[in-house]
């Protein structure tokens, strides 16, 4: 078979480079992907038809989704190389998105970990923001295909349905926290408002957008539950991409993160908890904290301050 002599022979055709450009992953990554859907997902498990003759590959249906993905392109636009019609090529996709949420969603979209927020603060630190985690945005993803009744609930400026995400991402391009859908007004007066320091969540978006073309080009699914399964998967991969080539362009030194906590002046409680406050009074304590104008305009000022102390000294040199 050509795909097998062309990128996963023991002298393929293709250099490791030519596979990760194309597949958006490195062929290590990729065959794990493979290996695990082949084995805990009935669908990419090769079968043999009636007449005994065996069906597709575990390798052809998933470089089948990945190549949707990754090009945005048509469906039958792999019909001649994969030897697969749009109709199985749309299953294929459908359910590689359903096995990728499944089988990975639960590591590669959970919380941060005690050892994730250490890393995270240590770096924030780094950067004279003590206590960020990340920077939060919004991307919009414009549906062409919106149903015209629900056109109201999907606005943007522009006239034009979007399905939002918003993310929050880190400095390495993780992202940690993703909430798919509708805006509604508050949410809309929040993204215009937000002023934030957003250069980390930016940058993911656009890597995500260059990984996934079928997240920058125009959403063209009826459904939106779908729309919202394809979107959740690009960001799982988006995240096994992160994880596996992270030493490979991070700025840090991340040995330090796993040898104690040494000198550092970000500090995780691991006693804290964030579950729900013991009692309404509690509760709105935090809320009017939070909501507290002038406790912002503190913090704010400290935070500036802060910064001046710790990089003042480079500017003045420039």
């Amino acid at each position: 078979m050509r795909l097998w002599t062309d990128y996963f022979s023991d002298s393929p055709t293709y250099s490791e480079n030519l596979f990760r450009r194309r597949f958006r992953m490195n062929k290590q990554l990729f065959m794990k992907i493979v290996d695990r859907l082949s084995n805990e997902v009935p669908f990419f498990r090769q079968k043999r038809d009636g007449l005994g003759r065996l069906g597709l590959s575990p390798l052809q249906k998933c470089t089948t989704a990945i190549h949707v993905l990754a090009y945005g392109s048509a469906l039958d636009a792999v019909d001649e190389y994969l030897r697969l019609g749009a109709t199985t090529a749309r299953l294929c996709v459908e359910n590689f998105v359903d096995a990728i949420i499944n089988v990975f969603g639960e590591e590669y979209l959970r919380r941060p970990t005690p050892a994730d927020l250490q890393r995270l603060l240590h770096i924030g630190d780094l950067h004279g923001f003590p206590g960020m985690i990340g920077s939060i945005d919004c991307m919009h993803w414009e549906w062409k295909n919106c149903p015209t009744a629900w056109k109201g609930q999907y606005p943007r400026g522009s006239g034009k349905p979007t399905i939002v995400l918003e993310a929050v991402a880190s400095y390495d391009l993780w992202i940690w926290h993703a909430f798919f859908g509708p805006l509604g007004p508050k949410a809309v007066l929040f993204a215009q408002r937000q002023e934030a320091a957003r250069k980390d969540v930016e940058r993911a978006f656009g890597v995500l957008q260059a990984r996934f073309a079928i997240v920058k080009n125009l959403a063209l699914s009826w459904d939106k539950v779908k729309i919202g399964k394809i979107m959740r998967a690009c960001i799982i991969l988006h995240n096994m991409i992160v994880e596996d080539e992270r030493d490979e362009y991070t700025l840090y030194d991340v040995s330090d993160f796993q040898q104690g906590e040494g000198n550092r002046s970000s500090h995780v409680d691991l006693t804290y908890s964030t579950g729900i406050p013991t009692n309404i009074a509690n509760h709105m304590s935090v809320r009017t904290t939070i909501h507290d104008r002038q406790a912002h305009q503190q913090l704010k000022g400290d935070l500036v301050e802060h910064i001046w102390r710790k990089f003042g000294r480079d500017q003045d040199n420039n």
